[in-house]
């Protein structure tokens, strides 16, 4: 297959892309118009881009808002005990039916690449089993990380040491956390350690819900960052949410900084959530609960969106768009300036490629897996502005969605 008319980010001109045997075959500048053939796809001067990439989603607990309840406070702590309540009924088959449901969805606008976050704080380990399934059934749409994660805490569940044991040995890819949900400090402090051991010991990469909160006295980022700079494993690490960044004073961070980038941990943003859930304890003003994600990437870290939840009780809605947490993303965090929209996409690609560990399975060039999507606009700006969808997703070097533009017609047309 040959792509032609293709614009790629940051560079110049026109380009054609040679796909063969499932990989990159070549990428070279156009010097004349080429020809088409009848499996060749002509991009019309729009950009090409590596797949769009979901760092953190829960699969696990995907369209179950309203089950058996509505979250009323749309605080984090009551999704979590509305959560438990419909934990306590899933099974295998539900969990697989309503995720394979939802990665369709994630498929159709143009990801290919989604680490999920399952909960393992289940003796039976229900949803983990579920979805070690789905992982092997839905790979010809997407490749699927599964992180180990105790939505309960791990020294404040019952046996929940040996329940995250247990879920990397029957295969899930990566260790999770939440320091700051577990009963006290000396817990949160614990549980870190023990799941840097765990990841250490196995080779497992690590992501961690970590100070998900508006307590400025949630501090367990400097704790996650320290075991990542002593071990070296920063580049196996990542730091989701890290809201209560967003409530420390600026002198604590600029020492905090230091230690981030020492640490070289990725971070994972989900911005439409996050000013959902977080603000909730104040009256006015109130506070937007996201992380510092423009000062994070400005001291040269890696920054990144997700989508967090569809339709579950933490959010109640979510479709499956990176571009539209994208755009609400660089709304919330003050991203709207020149710079910042000329590299949006950064965002939902090579930075969450990077948190995600793919390495040489990800990206556009040549040797690499054939896996790429044709957009509906010129640039990152144009994307972003019009919120414009693949208009196709190519994956091992064929042609896996195909989307037609809507046609608006006139009264006088009609």
């Amino acid at each position: 297959m040959h792509i032609i008319n293709a614009r790629l980010r940051n560079q110049e001109g026109l380009h054609e892309l040679h796909l063969e045997n499932g990989l990159i075959h070549s990428i070279a500048r156009q010097t004349e118009a080429p020809s088409l053939g009848p499996d060749d796809l002509d991009a019309g001067g729009n950009l090409v881009v590596p797949p769009f990439v979901e760092p953190h989603i829960h699969l696990d607990a995907t369209l179950t808002a309203g089950e058996p309840r509505w979250n009323m406070s749309g605080t984090l702590f009551e999704g979590i005990e509305c959560w438990g309540e419909r934990k306590a009924t899933i099974t295998q088959e539900d969990t697989k039916t309503r995720a394979k449901k939802t990665i369709q969805t994630l498929a159709a606008h143009g990801i290919q690449h989604v680490r999920t976050h399952v909960d393992v704080t289940d003796p039976e380990l229900t949803a983990l089993k579920a979805m070690l399934e789905v992982r092997e059934e839905s790979h010809h749409l997407i490749d699927l990380q599964i992180v180990a994660f105790p939505q309960e805490g791990i020294e404040s569940y019952r046996n929940g040491r040996e329940l995250m044991e247990e879920a990397i040995r029957l295969g899930a890819d990566v260790v999770g956390g939440i320091p700051h949900f577990e009963y006290t400090r000396d817990q949160g402090v614990s549980s870190v350690k023990f799941l840097m051991d765990l990841a250490e010991r196995t080779g497992c990469l690590v992501d961690v819900h970590c100070d998900e909160t508006d307590d400025p006295h949630s501090r367990f980022l400097e704790v996650l960052a320290e075991e990542a700079r002593s071990r070296d494993m920063g580049s196996r690490v990542t730091a989701s949410h890290t809201t209560a960044m967003g409530s420390y004073d600026n002198a604590y961070c600029a020492k905090l900084f230091r230690l981030l980038g020492h640490s070289g941990i990725s971070f994972v943003s989900c911005p439409t959530e996050s000013i959902h859930l977080q603000g909730r304890f104040d009256n006015f003003p109130k506070r937007r609960g996201v992380t510092r994600v423009n000062e994070l990437l400005e001291a040269g870290m890696n920054v990144c969106f997700g989508q967090d939840s569809i339709v579950d009780p933490w959010y109640p809605l979510g479709n499956g768009n990176i571009l539209r947490v994208l755009e609400a993303g660089l709304h919330i965090c003050h991203m709207l300036g020149y710079r910042n929209l000329q590299s949006a996409l950064d965002l939902v690609t090579d930075n969450s490629a990077k948190a995600m560990n793919l390495g040489d399975r990800y990206g556009l060039e040549q040797g690499r897996p054939a896996n790429l999507l044709i957009l509906s606009a010129d640039s990152d700006y144009e994307v972003i502005r019009s919120q414009g969808l693949p208009l196709y997703s190519v994956r091992g070097g064929k042609v896996l969605m195909k989307r037609q533009m809507p046609v608006v017609e006139w009264a006088d047309q009609l």
